[in-house]
């Protein structure tokens, strides 16, 4: 049984998860149900499918980013070191279940690498004039991806209406072993770009 994490929440994932070294870690949302109606149409959401897009930022001490190749995203889809590898990019976030997976093998990631920053933002935000407003059920969760068994999910409860980033989870070092921490903070970030100016 899952693990529900609250907002702010930081849990151990290796030191009580012995032999932990493959994760699942699933991304979810849905776009809010429309009305329908003329109104809705005239002041929905640009009217078009909105994309959202998972992605992991590698983070050296004191969160910084150092490589291009340390983000993993729709267009980078594994790490260098192999040890992060993005199933792909889901255009409308239709659907049950994930929308985007992530697959983490704890024991390739570097030394340097102190921390992995898990975000979601809406591609063409601005343009298409969509926002979290418009988006539902958004979740992470994360599963042993050796036994199948599901080690916790955080559900972002809040109303992120106007913000056009999420920053989802961490995955980071303690000592010797792995924790996660349920972040969920929106942000008006309004491409991955501007998510990475952030960590310079």
């Amino acid at each position: 049984m899952a693990i529900n994490l609250q907002k702010g929440q930081r849990i151990d994932l290796t030191k009580s998860n012995e032999g932990l070294s493959r994760l699942l870690v699933g991304l979810g949302w849905d776009p809010v149900k429309k009305s329908g109606g003329f109104l809705s149409a005239l002041f929905g959401g640009g009217g078009a499918e909105i994309d959202c897009d998972a992605s992991v930022i590698m983070l050296e001490e004191n969160d910084r980013f150092r490589y291009q190749d340390d983000l993993i995203y729709f267009n980078n889809l594994k790490s260098k070191c192999g040890a992060i590898r993005h199933t792909g990019d889901n255009l409308t976030g239709g659907g049950h279940g994930d929308d985007e997976q992530i697959f983490v093998e704890i024991e390739k990631i570097p030394e340097r690498i102190k921390k992995l920053v898990f975000v979601v933002n809406i591609y063409d935000c601005i343009k298409r004039k969509q926002d979290f407003g418009l988006v539902q059920n958004a979740f992470i969760r994360i599963e042993d991806n050796k036994t199948g068994k599901d080690l916790l999910r955080y559900n972002l409860t809040d109303n992120y209406a106007g913000k056009t980033s999420l920053m989802v989870g961490e995955i980071y070092r303690s000592g010797k072993d792995w924790k996660f921490a349920a972040i969920g903070e929106g942000t008006m970030d309004s491409s991955l770009s501007q998510i990475m100016n952030r960590y310079k």
